[in-house]
């Protein structure tokens, strides 16, 4: 339905001819004025900048504070839970080499012995949560220390994950594999924080 409208390009005497384009306006050379303003309200502007800059710095730290926090007693339960693990896998490993060694006609009892002590240091995770301890412990220097330190922690929060990664992989336990899925949640929560970290 036609209304009268065009979709064609205006041209320059389309715009001319609209009302006020051609009309005087008044205009201001001196921007002394504008220039005194802008610098008086300059000094306060990049205070209140800075000043909100140091809150929000000084919030991101405590949530991370408490995120390391979490961590630390996220791998306490797990150390817990691998000591309480230990005495049913020495029996599990002791089954099993007596089930092979039954089964196995010929085999060298010394290297099935060996193949299932790789099975159990494969199976150990002491060394996973030792790293995790040392990494809370570098977490929270780096935040005490503070300045730039961005990057230092993106590396950790790295370092954190492949740990609770290896942790959920070793674990051969339920409860342990859910304290490690309960790592990587806050690992990840603490990681998309120290993207906001320069």
């Amino acid at each position: 339905m036609d209304q009268g409208l065009s979709l064609a390009p205006s041209k320059a005497s389309d715009l001319l001819a609209l009302r006020g384009m051609l009309e005087p306006g008044v205009i201001q050379d001196d921007v002394a004025p504008l220039i005194r303003q802008l610098k008086q309200e300059f000094t306060p502007l990049v205070g209140a900048f800075v000043e909100m800059r140091r809150t929000e710095g000084a919030a991101l730290i405590d949530l991370l504070a408490a995120q390391l926090d979490r961590v630390e007693t996220f791998t306490a339960r797990a150390a817990e839970l691998a000591e309480t693990r230990k005495a049913a896998m020495a029996e599990t490993l002791k089954t099993n080499l007596a089930r092979v060694l039954n089964n196995a006609d010929g085999a060298d009892p010394a290297r099935v012995a060996q193949e299932l002590a790789l099975i159990a240091v494969k199976a150990d995770i002491t060394e996973e949560i030792d790293r995790l301890g040392a990494h809370v412990t570098a977490a929270r220097d780096l935040l005490a220390k503070g300045g730039p330190v961005g990057r230092k922690l993106d590396f950790l929060m790295q370092e954190f994950n492949r740990e609770a990664n290896t942790l959920c992989s070793k674990s051969q336990s339920t409860d342990l594999t859910a304290v490690g899925l309960e790592l990587k949640a806050v690992i990840d929560q603490m990681r998309e924080q120290v993207q906001n970290v320069e």
